[in-house]
């Protein structure tokens, strides 16, 4: 930005991770000043954990809670989204890549200004290997977590969508089809959401007087 310009000096946010010998093992960079990793959200990314805010959703074959890194955002905050699903004892459902025609879970996200989403992150499966088909397939069983980040819209965008204790609701649906050893149960679609509490951003500038503080 020009010397004039209201953002003039504000940097381009930047977060190295770095060991005990004082090698960097991974770095989050964003190429809008207005767009910031979140602190929880690096930590959850290095150490894993549970998310901050926990909807929970119970079908027949299975049990989705959706959290996420942050419980309060700002505009701008990326954060990541957590769906941890554990199936019923028995079941099992289909990971992306299966093929034949068999139904994979699916985690669609509702469009919405209130927060733009990356693709999800969906962990290894397993080969259930079907005798009497002859046909092996990639299959979830018991638990199994997928996260994706996630971009909180800026303020002109999620102010209409605030209630009145200034909380916003980013939504969307999690698809599967369930399976035991006799029966494939018809797809089901779970409705999953996020409530976040928006803070505002502390736009005070810092006093002219602090030491180190650069001056156009």
């Amino acid at each position: 930005m020009p010397p004039d310009h209201p953002s003039y000096g504000v940097p381009f946010p930047g977060t190295y991770i770095v060991d005990a010998r004082g090698v960097v093992r991974s770095k989050f960079f964003e190429e809008d000043h207005r767009e910031r990793y979140t602190a929880a959200n690096i930590l959850f990314r290095q150490f894993g954990g549970s998310g901050g805010t926990r909807q929970v959703a119970e079908t027949a074959h299975l049990t989705v809670t959706a959290s996420a890194s942050d419980a309060s955002v700002r505009a701008g905050n990326r954060v990541v989204l957590v769906l941890d699903v554990e199936l019923k004892p028995g079941m099992h459902v289909y990971a992306p890549n299966v093929t034949g025609g068999y139904i994979p879970v699916q985690w669609t996200m509702s469009a919405s200004s209130a927060a733009s989403a990356q693709p999800p992150s969906y962990p290894a499966s397993r080969v259930l290997h079907l005798k009497a088909l002859g046909e092996k397939l990639p299959v979830y069983e018991k638990r199994f977590r997928v996260t994706r980040d996630a971009v909180i819209g800026q303020d002109n965008e999620i102010r209409p969508l605030l209630d009145p204790e200034r909380a916003l609701t980013v939504s969307g649906s999690f698809r599967y089809q369930a399976c035991d050893d006799k029966v494939c149960y018809p797809p089901e679609t779970v409705p999953v959401k996020w409530v976040f509490r928006i803070e505002a951003h502390d736009s005070q500038r810092v006093p002219a007087s602090t030491p180190g503080r650069r001056m156009p």
